[in-house]
């Protein structure tokens, strides 16, 4: 690595030479050509395009590194887990490399610090992480090819957070989760969504969980795939002893 930090800083500006070292640390090793990386954390309101007019951003980088790290948990929990079945592996892989845990990790990594956008980053949503997490790992794959990305993911991902007895504990979903015990116990549910509008002017929307006939929990959000999900975990604690007997 030192030889090649001293290669490139011949050339470097003092710009680009603080983003190789930054890079460098969290990646644990130097990268042969920065503007994949440099892409990596192009917004898309960046409006870059290439000589040929195609857009400059991290979104196919992302399409990428997502494919990636999905091959690699895989190969990791099918040589962990020889009893595992498929919807086994593949319930343990979705757990991993869920939207919530990228996001996580991209907060980890403070990966946002290095967004070229014309949006501050404070009006992003909370998957901007996760996103830029998926694109770097695209970026190194890339940069680096398949054995390189695979160490990675193995720093970054499997060895500090891959707890097979933690995670086969772990919800992903709290709706789907209880959908899945109302159907099994043939119990009539309903999730009723409407505006709930809060005094700043920020848009919020309220939900009321029915079941059989009964409102079993209310929740609000500024979503409402997260008013159904807050609303749904407030249900599963309610009948959680019920619930993980079944």
């Amino acid at each position: 690595m030192r030889l090649i930090r001293k290669i490139f800083s011949k050339s470097r500006s003092l710009e680009d030479g603080i983003f190789f070292d930054s890079i460098s640390e969290i990646l644990g090793f130097a990268p042969l050509n920065l503007e994949h990386f440099k892409k990596a954390f192009t917004h898309r309101s960046s409006n870059k395009q290439d000589s040929i007019g195609n857009a400059i951003n991290y979104e196919r980088l992302e399409f990428l590194g997502d494919a990636m790290l999905s091959a690699v948990i895989a190969a990791h929990l099918f040589n962990k887990v020889p009893a595992g079945d498929e919807g086994y592996l593949t319930k343990m892989r979705s757990k991993i490399v869920s939207r919530e845990h990228l996001n996580e990790l991209g907060k980890d990594l403070n990966l946002v610090r290095f967004i070229e956008s014309k949006v501050p980053v404070q009006h992003f949503g909370e998957n901007i992480h996760g996103n830029i997490f998926e694109s770097l790992v695209g970026a190194i794959y890339l940069d680096r090819g398949y054995e390189y990305c695979e160490k990675f993911i193995q720093k970054r991902v499997i060895i500090p957070y891959v707890d097979i007895a933690r995670l086969e504990g772990k919800v992903i979903s709290y709706k789907s989760l209880l959908i899945e015990w109302c159907q099994k116990e043939k119990r009539q549910f309903h999730y009723d969504i409407f505006d709930d509008n809060g005094i700043d002017g920020q848009r919020f929307f309220g939900v009321k969980l029915s079941i059989d006939e009964k409102v079993i929990a209310k929740a609000r959000a500024t979503s409402k795939k997260k008013a159904e999900e807050k609303a749904s975990q407030r249900a599963y604690f309610a009948f959680q002893k019920k619930i993980d007997l079944k």
